[in-house]
């Protein structure tokens, strides 16, 4: 107000007051005295009230009565000009508001005067409203006045007067609703909520309103009074009022003070009370008009509805609805249900088109018509109006179609659409029938059903209700509605009811999606304090949810059936292709709004509408028509009409675009597309690619039209499953016209992308997706089956092709949490390829592996618990599945092995253990077999070194498999249970190399036992101690056994060739020959294992039965009839017994490996390790002590048990050596014959062996030896074999075999000569053993029934047996035996035990034999042998003699010098001279021996003995030999020499002076004597022959004989005068006399040489000469 009251603005206003009222008293000044007056009196009032008055205005307004009082006298002068004056100045006044209410009230009534008296009518108006909006004074009765004034003005003649009034009553209206407005907002903090004032009168009690609020209220209630036609209350001296303005009063109050209805009861009152009944009274005629049959109320009676009531009661309704619905439930229903009846086709034109557009402008208000639902739909008996309304604006739509409107009737298509009555339809067109074809021609867009034909008219703009005929106030006639405007109408209607309804659902549905979200996240982590509260929140906020869905839901379900219906129709109808689109875009939307919703039929229903529009007519597909039969079962009843669904007609007036064949089994004939089916399909995956989310089930709607568009468009998948346009296969070649060939890269485009964009779908529909899909390709593959059988291999293959890249997708995409972390997910990505094993198709499985293979490429290191399964695809290829793909599987795997055992959980470990096993079983391929050898070999290194990390995985995994067995009550079930994981997993590989290790083939045998063994050498030393105890028994012998087994069964036929032109060694040609060598290498490898470790064997409890397995394992491999297996079979046996050590440098123990290491000694030095074990492939003494823990002692095993295990070895050894050396009982080309190597090796087991049970070595034992010694000697050597073990046959050496025999011999000597007293009684068995050996120089031993041939005399190389070179076997006997013997001559036994008698009687053979003797050196050695033994025996034997222990030795001995010096056996012809002086000078060291050793003991010696010997002297010193020789001859032969020692020998006993006993006199006796017959002897036959000669001289031997003894007797003689006379027997003298007349017979001889011995000899005889005495005195003679 600050314009007003400025100092300067009241200056002027008392300016302009004094003006005006100088004004007035001028114009009155002559005709009107009175208000000159007053005018000058009002003007001394005004300058009065300046003067005195601060403030100017307040006191003007105080005195207002008085100073309006001159201007209220001037207007009653009835004078325009004064009356216009007067009105200026008050309106002067009331702008600057100094007009009180008692002068405004005189004011009013002055204008009433002057309205009465039709003055000034306009400056009346202009007064009026200035004097109500500037300020509020007037109310009430002046109020009334006022308001009843402008009315009045509106009824006048004057046009300009009216239309004037009539805008002032609508701003007088307006101001007094503002002013309630005001009022409100200047009490509203103090407002008392109004008691309700119950009672139903007309004049509702207004006590309780505040004065403007009383006056509107008075002002309402009177309009609706007078609009129906009855006298106001308030607005008294109204006249006339027309029902039309009062309507829009009435609209414009409640449309702009809405807030002023709803806040004050008494107003709310009026609305129900008054306004609704006045309503639906006015309505009336409408109701009841059924096309000109009722009457109306209005002031103007007409016979039916009136346009402009109806119009105006249409928009009060609009109003109502939309402002006061939650007031008027009921009676809103009521309007509701009006409009949809004003909709029926028996209305008139012009009523439904309002009516449509009142309807438009509900259905832009998506919450009203949420309201609407809430309210009626969802209430139980209550009308349905929210359905009733959609479904009404469906029956209004097919009403158009199926009653045309007068003017509607349009041209059959092939004609032209003719003007409409209503004179504004379009000119004349072309048909829609030829659409586009014509070229040039545009078209009006239009629906066309059934011969109907209705235009498109742009009636609006999008979500906007911009009514044409509720706009037209002005008209009192009904417009004539144009045709097609109801139809537009009514579309738009339903476009933006769609639009409308799912923006709203799909926004709240949003929002409350965006709410749970957060508050799930607040619940998840909730504070103390504010738990409660939350929880409350969230249990608040899922309730209000649950009543929102209800609504969305309620809503849908009312509305779609009336919609689909619609637009069902419309589609079909539509000819122009945006209103096509529009249509398929609402039905999209709402399929995607039930989608969201979840209701199943309703999407589904929208979704075939859109698949049948995208199909020609009539197509037959199932999944459509049984969801079109479910729809139409129900009508829909719309107001008792029966809506039907309509089904596309098959008159179709748009362009045929494409002509192809439809998909079926047996396709009939074409059919074509038209460019709306395309669309319809664009639509379709447009809906698919954006609303995929929420189709479900309808998937398999979508995708079952989508192949049959792709079928009949002709769409061929390409590289990869991509679409595109190809060629029919079969039948009619598919036609595209240009225009659709545009479009279908676009469509194959987003058919392919539709499907890329599934990777945006939740699991759920994702589901539904591939479910339908399912569906699909099994209705494609029977249908395919069922056409054609050849494609089975095509289908297999994109089946393949489809899962495995399926499967490499799943496992590529980045999973949150990673896969690796998702063990279900990942199970259920690979469980299908794991699938794929069951099938047998080859072609299937090469993709299966190849998938493998990627799989393993881009994923390997993150497959985790998917190993199982990968590696059980590897595993499943069986041998007989080819052997490509054997490769293919074995590629895999041996990528595994090199890239991904470290990244693979440990308990894999295992099946790759499994699956590499299984590849080497299979025998299409034997490098593959090789090769998996190679990469177990490699796992198991891969074992070693990582160890300790495998063993606490496994471990940990163990823990937890442990106490789920616990929870379930059940035993923890694998293999080699009790072992710890970690073991088991060696175990495992070791026993899949076993099974390979009898594999049928030989490579792979020896492959598979090289591994083997190797690794169990490497890296045994993981194991923990108790699990040697499985690898013993379950591995190791185990594939002892199943190798035995195998070896003792193989075939022994000749195998040609192996394979191919593979060359096949004689040693390996047969079966059992393989076997042989598989057998030789498993027996050598468990016995290194044994050896070398046998510190960790001997602890377990049960090392004494695995000894006795292993050699009986041993045992039964030396006794099988092959040389290689038995000669390996011994070679383990020393490798177990530890006397060969075959132990590789790396692993040599620091110690020689003696079987009772006294540990202690060593753990000062060494650090104990720490607890577990240590992972090295070292092993020494040191490391084996840390492997005891240090707390402990180490673990020594007892010698007895030790001894138990020598014991045992010995016995095997026993057993193998009596089995094989025993004679074959019958002979054939074919008997097995133990070979030397064999045998050799055999025996040189003994020393060692021996070494360790000397201590309990008995006779027995010893005499098994023997017999086993013998046997092995006894073994002939085959031919063939001869020249490699003898070096020549000329040089003589002895074999292998015996040296080793009599090594084992020595070794037993040797042991018993430092042994005890009681091991020397053996030494007699030893004689005896060797003894034997010494008679093979003779006599060869017999092996069964061989014949044993000499080896000189065997023919090289034939298959017969030849005696081993044994001579010189049997000598180095011989000197063993003296050696032994010098040794032990005088043991107990060896005395006892007669075996000097043993070897004299051995010795005899030979020396009797002679030169009969196989070689010559063995009689030579025996001779030397027998003197030797002779010197050492001969004292003990005379020590002895008195025992009689060797009574029986001395006949021998005589026999032995006997048969030896006077052999029987000849000297061979070629023997020569220096030769036989040779031998001779060997009979002559026996004589000698004699002289020495035996003659000077004679009184020791046996008599018989003594005369023995002294015959076999004098035989040896005659020469006895026949006279046939040739001189030559006779003088070798003669042993001349030998003759000589004899006769020396017998000449020095016959005088040994030195006698002390009555013995040695005797064995002199008996020498001369025989000396002296000797002498007689050869004289007498010397003279005989000399006698007989004649001239001829005598043999040269002859001579020397003679000479020799003529010699004797003079050294006899001489000797005999020598010795004391009492020592010489008379007899002896007689028989020296007596020579001497022979002697003299002698001279007559012619040698020189004889006569001169001859004089020698004669000359001592003259000591005999004496005289002859004739007495003897003193004994003398």
């Amino acid at each position: 107000m600050s314009g007003t009251s400025s100092p300067e603005a009241v200056k002027k206003l008392l300016e302009n007051m004094q003006g005006d009222l100088r004004g007035l008293s001028l114009e009155c000044r002559k005709k009107f005295p009175p208000v000159k007056e007053a005018a000058e009196s009002g003007i001394i009032k005004v300058k009065t009230i300046a003067a005195r008055n601060t403030d100017i205005l307040a006191a003007l307004k105080e005195n207002s009565s008085e100073v309006v009082q001159p201007f209220l006298m001037g207007c009653g002068t009835k004078e325009p000009k004064i009356t216009q004056l007067c009105l200026a100045a008050i309106q002067r006044l009331m702008s600057h508001e100094v007009v009180s209410e008692a002068a405004a009230g005189n004011i009013i009534n002055m204008l009433w005067q002057l309205m009465e008296n039709s003055l000034e009518e306009l400056k009346l108006l202009q007064t009026v409203l200035v004097l109500l909006t500037t300020n509020t004074v007037v109310h009430d009765e002046a109020l009334s006045k006022a308001i009843v004034l402008c009315f009045r003005l509106h009824f006048t003649k004057d046009n300009i007067t009216n239309n004037t009034a009539a805008a002032t009553v609508r701003q007088v209206v307006t101001v007094v609703f503002e002013r309630v407005v005001a009022e409100d907002e200047r009490y509203k903090d103090t407002i008392d909520q109004p008691v309700a004032v119950q009672g139903n009168s007309n004049r509702r009690s207004v006590s309780t309103l505040k004065p403007c609020a009383k006056d509107a209220y008075m002002l309402f209630q009177d309009l609706c009074q007078l609009v129906n036609a009855d006298a106001p209350y308030w607005l008294v001296g109204m006249t006339e009022m027309t029902r039309t303005f009062g309507l829009e009063l009435l609209e414009s109050v409640l449309n702009d003070f809405p807030q002023v209805f709803l806040q004050h009861q008494e107003f709310s009152f009026l609305l129900k009370e008054r306004v609704c009944p006045l309503v639906i009274k006015l309505f009336s005629p409408n109701i009841k008009f059924r096309q000109g049959s009722s009457t109306s109320s209005s002031p103007a009676p007409v016979e039916k509805p009136y346009f402009p009531i109806c119009m105006r009661l249409l928009r009060v309704v609009s109003v109502l609805i939309k402002q006061f619905y939650s007031l008027l439930v009921t009676e809103c229903e009521i309007f509701l249900s009006l409009l949809v009846k004003f909709l029926d086709a028996d209305k008139p034109q012009w009523l439904r088109a309002v009516a449509v557009e009142s309807i438009h402008r509900l259905c832009v208000q998506p919450q009203l018509l949420r309201s609407f639902c809430q309210s009626y739909d969802m209430k139980q008996h209550s009308t349905k109006v929210f359905r009733d309304i959609v479904n009404a604006l469906g029956s209004f739509i097919q009403s158009l179609f199926l009653v045309p409107s007068t003017g509607n009737t349009s041209a059959t298509p092939n004609q032209t659409a003719g003007s409409n009555a209503s004179g504004n339809a379009g000119s004349a067109q072309t048909s829609p029938g030829v659409l586009g074809i014509g070229g040039g021609a545009t078209v009006l867009p239009a629906f066309e059903y059934r011969g109907t034909w209705i235009p498109i008219l742009n009636v609006t703009v999008q979500g906007s209700a911009k009514a044409t005929y509720l706009e037209m106030l002005d008209k009192v006639e009904p417009p004539t509605i144009p045709e097609g405007y109801a139809m537009s109408v009514a579309f738009h209607c339903l476009l933006d009811l769609v639009r409308g309804i799912t923006t709203m659902i799909e926004g709240e549905l949003g929002e409350a999606e965006t709410v749970s979200q957060t508050t799930a996240e607040t619940t998840s982590l909730p504070a103390q304090s504010s738990e409660q509260q939350d929880l409350q929140s969230v249990s608040d906020q899922s309730e209000k949810e649950l009543v929102s869905r209800a609504v969305w839901e309620e809503m849908v379900n009312a509305c779609w059936c009336g919609l689909l219906a619609a637009l069902s129709l419309l589609l079909d109808a539509s000819t122009d292709e945006a209103a096509t689109e529009n249509i398929l875009k609402a039905e999209l939307t709402m399929a995607a709004l039930c989608g969201r919703l979840g209701l199943v039929t309703s999407r589904d229903a929208f979704i075939t509408a859109i698949c049948k529009g995208s199909l020609p007519p009539h197509y037959a597909l199932t999944v459509l028509n049984s969801t079109t039969a479910a729809l139409s079962s129900k009508s829909y009843s719309i107001q008792g009409q029966n809506v039907q669904m309509i089904s596309p007609s098959s008159e179709s007036h748009q362009q045929v675009v494409a002509v192809g064949q439809p998909l079926a089994l047996q396709p009939q004939g074409t059919v074509m597309l038209t460019s709306k089916n395309i669309q319809c399909m664009r639509t379709l995956l447009n809906l698919a690619h954006c609303h995929g989310a929420v189709l479900g089930t309808s998937w398999q709607l979508v995708l079952a039209t989508l192949q049959h568009l792709v079928w009949i468009l002709g769409l061929k998948p390409g590289v990869g499953g991509a679409l595109k346009p190809g060629r029919a296969v079969e039948g009619p070649s598919t036609v595209l016209t240009t225009a659709v060939m545009t479009d279908l890269p676009v469509i194959s485009n987003i058919l392919s992308r539709l499907f890329e964009s599934s990777q945006y779908l939740d699991d759920v529909s994702l589901h539904h997706l591939i479910n339908a899909l399912c569906s699909l390709s099994l209705e494609a593959m029977d249908m395919a089956y069922g056409n054609n059988k050849a494609d089975e291999v095509q289908m297999r293959e994109w089946g393949a092709e489809a899962l495995t890249s399926l499967i490499k997708a799943g496992l590529t995409f980045s999973h949150d949490p990673p896969l690796s972390q998702n063990q279900r997910l990942q199970l259920l990505l690979l469980n299908p390829l794991k699938e794929l094993s069951n099938i047998s198709h080859p072609d299937i499985r090469i993709k299966q592996l190849e998938c493998v293979l990627q799989i393993l490429q881009s994923q390997g290191d993150s497959l985790g618990p998917g190993w199982p399964l990968v590696l059980g695809v590897m595993g499943a290829i069986r041998s007989d599945q080819g052997e490509s793909l054997i490769r293919t599987a074995f590629q895999c795997l041996q990528l595994v092995v090199t890239d991904f055992l470290p990244t693979m959980p440990c308990t894999c470990l295992q099946i790759v253990v499994e699956v590499a096993g299984s590849f080497g079983l299979h025998n299409q391929e034997l490098n593959i077999s090789l090769t998996s050898i190679g990469l177990l070999w490699n796992i198991s290194d891969y074992f070693f070194q990582r160890g300790e990390i495998i063993e606490k995985e496994l471990n940990k995994e163990e823990a937890v498999l442990q106490k789920q067995a616990e929870e379930k009550g059940v035993m923890l079930n694998r293999p080699f249970h009790p072992a710890s994981p970690f073991d088991c997993l060696w175990l495992c590989l070791y026993a899949k190399l076993g099974e390979l290790c009898v594999d049928p083939r030989p490579a792979v045998r020896k492959s598979a036992g090289q591994t083997l063994f190797s690794t169990i050498g490497a890296h045994g030393t993981l194991l923990q101690h108790s699990t040697w105890h499985t690898v013993i028994w379950k591995v190791l012998f185990h594939l002892l056994d199943r190798v035995r087994e195998s070896s003792t069964t193989a075939d022994k036929e000749k195998i040609e060739s192996g394979g191919g032109n593979i060359l096949i060694h004689h040693s390996r040609d047969t079966a059992e020959k393989q076997w042989a060598e598989t057998w030789v290498l498993t027996l050598a490898g468990v016995a290194r294992i044994f050896n070398t470790r046998r510190y960790l064997l001997q602890p377990l409890g049960d090392f004494s039965q695995a000894w006795d397995v292993l050699l009986d394992h041993i045992q039964s491999a030396a006794l099988s009839k092959n040389n290689e297996v038995s000669l390996a079979a011994l070679k383990s046996f020393q490798e177990i017994l530890q006397i060969v050590s075959p132990v590789r440098d790396s692993e040599k123990p620091d110690t020689p490996p003696a079987i009772n290491v006294s540990v202690p000694v060593v753990v000062g030095t060494t650090t104990a390790t720490s607890l577990g074990r240590s992972f090295m492939r070292t092993d020494s003494i040191g490391e084996r002590i840390g492997r005891y823990n240090g707390s402990e002692p180490p673990v020594i095993t007892d010698e007895i048990e030790d001894l138990n295990l020598w014991w045992a070895a010995w016995n095997s050894w026993y057993r193998i050596g009596s089995e094989s050396t025993r004679p074959p009982v019958t002979c054939d080309k074919l008997t097995f014959i133990p070979s030397q190597p064999f045998l050799t090796a055999l025996i040189q087991i003994f020393p060692a062996l021996y070494q360790h049970i000397k201590t309990g070595f008995s006779m027995d034992d010893l005499q098994k030896l023997g017999v086993i010694l013998h046997g092995a000697v006894s073994v002939p050597i085959s031919s063939d074999a001869s020249p490699f073990i003898l070096p020549s046959y000329t040089e003589a050496v002895l074999t292998s075999l015996q040296e080793a025999v009599l090594t084992a011999l020595d070794v037993l000597q040797k042991a018993i000569c430092v042994g005890s007293e009681s091991m020397q009684i053996m030494y007699p068995a030893i004689f005896d053993q060797l003894l034997a050996f010494v008679e093979f120089s003779c006599k060869p031993p017999q092996y069964g029934q061989l014949e044993t041939k000499h080896i000189a005399n065997a023919k090289y190389n034939q298959a017969e047996w030849v005696a081993l070179n044994y001579v010189p076997f049997a000598e180095r006997s011989l000197e063993v035996v003296v050696d032994l013997y010098q040794k032990t001559a005088c043991h107990k036994a060896v005395v006892t035990e007669k075996v000097l008698q043993n070897i004299i009687k051995t010795l005899r053979i030979p020396l009797s034999l002679k030169y009969s003797c196989p070689s010559e050196s063995t009689w030579k050695l025996a001779v030397s042998s027998l003197l030797k033994v002779l010197s050492i025996g001969l004292p003990v034997a005379r020590q002895h003699a008195s025992s009689g222990k060797f009574d029986s030795m001395w006949p021998e001995l005589a026999n032995t010098f006997e048969d030896f010096l006077f052999t029987k056996s000849t000297p061979p012809d070629n023997l020569s001279i220096q030769e036989f002086q040779k031998n001779e000078s060997i009979d002559v060291e026996v004589v000698q021996l004699i002289s020495t050793e035996i003659l000077p003991y004679a009184n020791f010696i046996p008599k018989e003995f003594v005369g023995q010997i002294m015959t076999m002297l004098n035989k040896g010193s005659i020469h006895s030999q026949s006279s046939s020789f040739t001189e030559a001859e006779i003088d070798i032969r003669m042993r001349e020499e030998f003759s000589k020692v004899c006769f020396e020998t017998l000449l020095q006993f016959s005088f040994s002076n030195k006698v002390t006993t009555p013995q040695e006199g005797y064995i002199s006796r008996m020498a001369l004597s025989v000396l002296l017959k000797r002498s007689q002897d050869v004289l007498h036959r010397y003279i005989e022959d000399e006698r007989l000669s004649g001239k001829c001289p005598l043999p040269r031997q002859q001579v020397t004989e003679i000479i020799f003894v003529l010699k004797a007797v003079s050294t006899l003689i001489d000797s005999l005068k020598k010795t004391q006379p009492e020592n010489v027997d008379a007899n002896t003298w007689a028989q020296v006399i007596a020579l001497y007349p022979t002697l003299v017979e002698c001279i007559t001889c012619s040698s020189s040489e004889v006569c001169s011995a001859l004089k020698e000899a004669l000359v001592p005889f003259k000591d005999f000469m004496h005289p002859p005495a004739s007495k003897v005195q003193n004994g003398e003679s």
